[in-house]
């Protein structure tokens, strides 16, 4: 069983696909962490000895900042904004889209469920 970072890797899974489970590591990035452990990529994680599991585990505790630790930087960067108020702030408190996305569709994903909001009533002709 392969254990990085605090989290189980799935076993079947080549290298590049099982790093990737752990938060903060891309394929790109798990890449890197193999051809620098001198892994090849399509091995199986469930093929990895234990030598390879700790060069692994040494490059990504010194080089990266995964899982918890990125996790709370990333929450206290979004806390920064929102006590500075600024635009980007305000959209992460209204729960819209912080990149400039378009809102009059889409964006369904940050808004959540749609709510019907009720329309006016027209006159009645005379």
């Amino acid at each position: 069983m392969a254990r990085i970072a605090g989290l189980d890797l799935p076993k079947n899974k080549r290298g590049e696909i099982g790093l990737t489970y752990i938060y903060g590591i891309g394929v790109s990035t798990a890449q890197y962490i193999l051809s620098k452990a001198g892994i090849s990529f399509d091995k199986k994680v469930n093929q990895w000895d234990d030598e390879e599991l700790n060069a692994i585990r040494n490059i990504i505790t010194n080089e990266f900042k995964v899982e918890g630790a990125l996790r709370s930087e990333v929450q206290m960067n979004i806390k920064r904004l929102l006590d500075i108020a600024c635009y980007r702030g305000m959209r992460h408190r209204k729960g819209l889209p912080v990149r400039g996305q378009r809102t009059r569709t889409n964006s369904r994903t940050r808004k959540g469920k749609r709510r019907t909001v009720a329309g006016k009533k027209k006159a009645p002709k005379k």
